[in-house]
């Protein structure tokens, strides 16, 4: 998968704390206010190196990937694909991400002005 790759940050100090997501809004959340835009995805079962998140033209692209193991009853892998076409007014220039210690990869950015 080619484009510009965005670098999944993390933080899980013992003293940071992040509100988790509702259990009734599912797995993810998409904002888009008039000063930012967010995606918020629940992936507690994966570190900042089995995820990547890449711009593809206005297409911002998630993927998260277990490699396969072998356990008693069969193997076992993870993964997520999602993608999100960003509105126009977003400013690609301001993309980033982060995994925070609840398992929630949120990304935003800013609104271009």
């Amino acid at each position: 998968m080619s484009g510009t790759k965005v670098p999944v940050s993390h933080n899980w100090s013992a003293d940071m704390w992040d509100w988790p997501l509702q259990a009734s809004e599912g797995v993810a959340q998409v904002r888009n206010e008039a000063d930012r835009f967010e995606v918020h995805l629940d992936v507690p079962c994966f570190t900042p190196n089995e995820i990547e998140v890449k711009l593809l033209g206005d297409e911002l692209v998630i993927h998260c990937a277990h490699n396969a193991r072998q356990d008693d009853f069969g193997s076992i892998s993870r993964e997520i694909h999602r993608s999100y076409r960003l509105p126009r007014d977003v400013d690609v220039y301001t993309l980033k991400s982060h995994l925070n210690n609840r398992g929630v990869l949120i990304i935003s950015a800013g609104k271009k002005k």
